[in-house]
């Protein structure tokens, strides 16, 4: 199997109206996003999958991934709703089959092993993990046969994980970013403003383009107009001194909670 090719995403999250959801990821995908990111926690599966299909866009062009809720993390579980996904999907396999979270039925022992035999019945063709510490990744890394493909992670300008950020590129393996524009958020922030001012660039295009510098492959959620332009930070030249710029605004800033189990094992 080669090594899994992660463009810059369309991320699901969110997208809680079927409808929207499936117009949204048929116009994504027909823009020229090739990597749509959802999970059984969204709730949107199936609208996902009926967006991948009504697209003009051959389903092996496209990284298809999803991720199996912390409550189905038990093996039994991980079996049956894996195969659950694939139904809502309309899909054989997908691409890449995340841990969501580490946590509630998680146990590493137990359930990464099941995602090998996934791999191997040819269910997925990559194995990924979510939200994982550098700790809890290295495990993970000991207990898999499978090489992890992707490490799916909150990501933006005021939470930059530089730690994880090198792991991925001492492991080989991608870094993927949620919620690279803070929910929105970003667009209220004033000295990343000034810097996106500075370079002419809008907001979500320089916060895409700084990711992607910095070897991270984000997956905004998007719709309207907003899914074309954030594909413009593909192909945006940043001047060095304002990706350095960006690298200043690091606060630690996480959207998920901290004292979450995921980090506090």
């Amino acid at each position: 199997m080669p090594p899994l090719e992660l463009p810059l995403g369309l991320g699901t999250s969110g997208l809680d109206d079927p409808a929207e959801c499936t117009a949204t990821v048929t116009a994504a995908l027909e823009a020229g996003y090739r990597h749509v990111d959802t999970a059984q926690m969204y709730d949107n599966e199936a609208a996902v999958g009926e967006g991948i299909a009504a697209a003009d866009v051959e389903r092996d062009e496209v990284v298809v991934a999803t991720k199996v809720h912390p409550e189905n993390l038990a093996p039994e579980d991980v079996r049956e709703t894996a195969r659950e996904s694939l139904d809502r999907l309309g899909l054989d396999r997908v691409d890449l089959l995340y841990v969501h979270w580490p946590i509630r039925a998680y146990d590493a022992a137990a359930t990464l092993p099941v995602f090998d035999e996934l791999r191997d019945a040819g269910l997925t063709d990559h194995v990924g993990v979510s939200n994982f510490t550098p700790e809890l990744l290295r495990e993970a890394r000991e207990i898999l046969d499978a090489p992890i493909a992707a490490h799916q992670v909150e990501c933006r300008p005021r939470f930059q994980q530089a730690e994880l950020r090198g792991l991925a590129a001492e492991f080989d393996h991608r870094l993927v970013g949620y919620s690279p524009l803070a929910r929105g958020d970003l667009f209220d922030d004033e000295e990343f403003l000034a810097i996106a001012d500075r370079a002419d660039r809008s907001p979500a295009v320089l916060a895409l383009a700084w990711a992607l510098a910095r070897d991270v492959t984000p997956i905004p959620k998007a719709t309207g107009d907003h899914v074309a332009e954030n594909l413009d930070a593909v192909d945006a030249e940043i001047d060095p001194s304002v990706l350095d710029a960006v690298d200043g605004l690091e606060r630690g800033d996480r959207r998920i909670d901290p004292d979450d189990a995921a980090w506090n094992r």
